[in-house]
């Protein structure tokens, strides 16, 4: 038995409400994984989909299809490499192009390249830096502008429990997910204060500018399918619940985050990990 057959469970599959209907939302690395799920999960509230992806054409297109086939809703795809900056910057112009707004932007793309600290070489280092922790900076960076202009929205970072256990082999990995617990709370900080000098904080009705962090712990996606089964059970010890994680477990929460009703609720991180870290 595999790690999907574990626990694979895509429970959302339709158009079932309209809370999200009229928000655009890009979600990086999108079209598989745990970032498909939170596409799920929003586009079943009505939210307009750009999905990012880095270098599988044909599995961005089978998403884009199915999307089209499944929910009543608009979709996207936008292909870039997000460690560069100049790539983050296009990626955020060419979804509010092409949809007119940006309402959620979900930083959820990330890589590994797991070596012990002293086999790790400065390109090992640099290029998981880059696409884990720069990338959702610079996204941010220019989401952030068009945001505050506008007096609303969403940055969900997508984080994980290794970024505040620690793990032998990702010391690279493990920073770079750390590193988004420091940006998450600065920008929190600073978007309100951008809400503040605008005038646009004071509606308590408002939906307001936040920033949040989901940390996911071990879920059952491709990422671990080449995990021998005597580790796996060594991982699945250490988790208090006993299971790996399922994609739209975590979905569920960076859905909330997302949501209007979650307008007082910024610069806080939030574990879907089992347990692990209690």
């Amino acid at each position: 038995m595999g790690v999907l057959d574990l626990t694979q469970n895509e429970n959302v599959m339709t158009r079932i409400g309209d809370k999200l209907k009229g928000r655009v939302a890009f979600v990086t690395g999108g079209t598989r994984g745990i970032g498909a799920a939170i596409c799920r999960s929003l586009a079943s509230q009505g939210a307009v989909i750009a999905a990012g992806y880095g270098g599988n054409d044909e599995i961005a297109e089978n998403f884009r299809d199915h999307f089209i086939e499944t929910y009543s809703t608009k979709v996207s795809i936008h292909k870039g490499n997000l460690g560069v900056p100049e790539r983050c910057h296009r990626g955020i112009d060419e979804v509010i192009s092409m949809h007119g707004r940006l309402d959620i932007l979900v930083n959820n793309a990330g890589i590994t390249i797991d070596k012990t600290v002293l086999k790790l070489t400065e390109e090992d280092w640099f290029k998981v830096l880059n696409v884990n922790l720069s990338g959702p900076f610079f996204l941010s960076q220019a989401a952030l502008r068009h945001m505050a202009e506008r007096g609303s929205g969403r940055i969900v970072n997508v984080s994980s429990v290794i970024g505040e256990m620690g793990n032998i082999g990702q010391a690279n990995y493990a920073a770079s997910k750390s590193g988004l617990f420091g940006l998450t709370k600065t920008i929190a900080r600073e978007a309100a204060l951008l809400m503040a000098r605008s005038g646009k904080l004071a509606d308590p009705a408002g939906v307001g500018l936040t920033i949040n962090t989901v940390t996911p712990g071990f879920i059952a996606t491709e990422m671990l399918e080449h995990i021998p089964e005597k580790v796996l059970d060594k991982i699945l010890a250490q988790i208090p619940l006993g299971r790996l994680g399922k994609p739209e477990e975590v979905a569920r929460v960076v859905h909330f985050l997302a949501a209007d009703a979650s307008s007082y609720i910024t610069g806080q991180v939030w574990g879907v990990n089992g347990g692990m870290d209690m």
